[in-house]
């Protein structure tokens, strides 16, 4: 019995160890983008700080037992205050890169020490032909119960400072059981101080870890946080300041209110007023806050408004909570918009429905799993979907700052058969904005506006469609796929802006 129990101590160790290297790869992916590379680095260094560990526990000859606790005690404190530690390096400016490396290091040499000590404590208990496979096979078990809890339910429900502190419990917990099992054996009491002092250390960091979360926010976004929630998928954190509401996702601006005016009017109604235009079906993809929809509401032969957006927590948000609705004017409360909160590629190919009118307003294809959304394919798979006079509208970041991604995405939409007309707009929170649309015919420009507008008039327009040298279109591969060439040329446009 006592076997058994030491053994589901090694399936809850592998869950903790994996679970800290997940909150330090998704934290720095989620603070500093770059989502591949620092998944992949965080990886490697931490299997390799395991190796470290693992060699380093064969000089540990004496009071196995005691140390595996200490052991315990270390990775549950240091792996359970990880994600407050990097938060806190980021939003006070710490060089954050150096600190999330040298946690993973700490963090995988400790893990990687407990699993050899554990089989040398289990020899004596179990055949050795038994110990190796059942000591790896309790430790790849417990790796694939943290791989489905740690994103199913632990990072939805809380969030990842508070995953990670809660884990650190778990760790501890292993650390007290393994006390109670051997307390005849074990007679110290400065273990039982100290696995009591970390666990009350623990739960006060998961008692105050929303309070530190916003206190560190603070010092992240230029105006004092009134809203932050993490989903499923990205953290959502709203500013304000006097009259102005900002939102960020995943620490990115989505929008200022105090010019998102101009982004909005400018990607939707160059497509939406043109006289071509004569479907009464419109369909927005991502766009979640419901300003789009909102311009979209202006036309009165539009009869039915599809929203998809992946996060239920952006959609529910814009829609019933007061306060941030009314920036869109309560848009997503009209009885002619239906939101439907799925994967925008899935839904498309579930989808038998044509549309006159496409907006497409996606977050920047900084990783892979939205640079698949600018691909070949999804655009292939979106012109099935677009009535044969129908227009898309596209958001394509800025052609100043991401040339060569822009032009990227207007070479994609032209392989697969569309043309297409580029343009931008300045937009004073993000600088030079940029813009396609895209149809099977001839784009007839829009002959009158909308009534309200707050940016563009028929004098402006024109000149939405007029780019300077240094925005003018570059060579570009198209994005497929099995290259993603678009996150590359996003990704190289955002390093060298941090050079300069």
């Amino acid at each position: 019995m006592l076997a058994y129990l030491l053994l589901a101590s090694t399936l809850v160790i592998a869950a903790c160890g994996l679970v800290y290297e997940l909150v330090a790869g998704a934290l720095a992916s989620y603070l500093i983008g770059d989502t591949i590379t620092r998944f992949s680095t965080v990886i490697g260094v931490y299997l390799f700080a395991m190796g470290v560990g693992a060699w380093l526990a064969k000089y540990i000859r004496r009071d196995l037992l005691a140390r595996f606790i200490q052991l315990e005690i270390l990775v549950g404190v240091f792996g359970g205050f990880s994600a407050m530690a990097l938060f806190a390096a980021f939003a006070f400016g710490v060089a954050f890169s150096v600190m999330l490396y040298v946690m993973v290091m700490l963090v995988g040499i400790l893990v990687g020490m407990e699993i050899p000590i554990m089989m040398r404590i289990l020899r004596k208990r179990l055949a050795f032909s038994d110990l190796v496979s059942r000591v790896l096979s309790f430790d790849y078990l417990g790796a694939l119960l943290a791989s489905l809890a740690f994103p199913l339910w632990f990072v939805p429900q809380l969030g990842l400072i508070r995953s990670a502190l809660a884990f650190g419990i778990i760790n501890l917990g292993v650390a007290a059981l393994t006390l109670w099992l051997f307390r005849r054996e074990l007679p110290r009491p400065g273990l039982r101080v100290s696995t009591a002092a970390g666990l009350a250390l623990l739960t006060a960091g998961l008692v105050w870890a929303e309070d530190f979360s916003r206190y560190a926010e603070s010092h992240l976004y230029p105006e004092p946080v009134i809203y932050s929630k993490q989903t499923p998928y990205q953290r959502i954190v709203v500013t304000s300041a006097g009259r102005h509401t900002s939102l960020y996702l995943n620490s990115h601006l989505q929008f200022s209110s105090k010019d998102e005016y101009r982004y909005h009017e400018a990607l939707v109604h160059p497509a939406a007023a043109s006289p071509a235009r004569t479907g009464r079906h419109a369909l927005v993809l991502g766009g979640g806050d419901g300003m789009a929809v909102r311009e979209l509401l202006r036309y009165p032969d539009i009869a039915r408004i599809t929203l998809v957006d992946l996060d239920p927590g952006v959609t529910t948000m814009f829609r019933d909570h007061d306060r941030f609705a009314r920036l869109n004017n309560f848009a997503l409360r009209d009885a002619r918009v239906t939101i439907v909160n799925q994967d925008a590629w899935r839904w498309l190919e579930q989808s038998r429905d044509t549309f006159g009118l496409v907006i497409i307003d996606f977050p920047d294809p900084g990783n892979f799993a939205l640079g698949k959304l600018y691909t070949t394919t999804f655009y292939r798979l979106l012109k099935h979907r677009l009535a044969p006079d129908g227009i898309i509208a596209i958001q394509a970041t800025s052609p100043l700052f991401a040339r060569e991604a822009y032009w990227c995405v207007v070479t994609t939409l032209e392989s697969v058969g569309f043309r297409t007309v580029p343009y931008h707009v300045y937009v004073p929170a993000f600088g030079e904005w940029g813009y396609i649309l895209a149809t099977r015919g001839t784009y007839r420009p829009p002959e009158k506006l909308p009534n309200g507008l707050r940016y563009l008039t028929r004098h402006t327009l024109p000149g939405l469609f007029v780019f300077s040298e240094d925005m003018g279109r570059v060579p570009t591969e198209a994005n497929r796929l099995d290259n993603q060439i678009v996150v590359q040329y996003y990704e190289r446009a955002w390093k060298a802006s941090l050079r300069e």
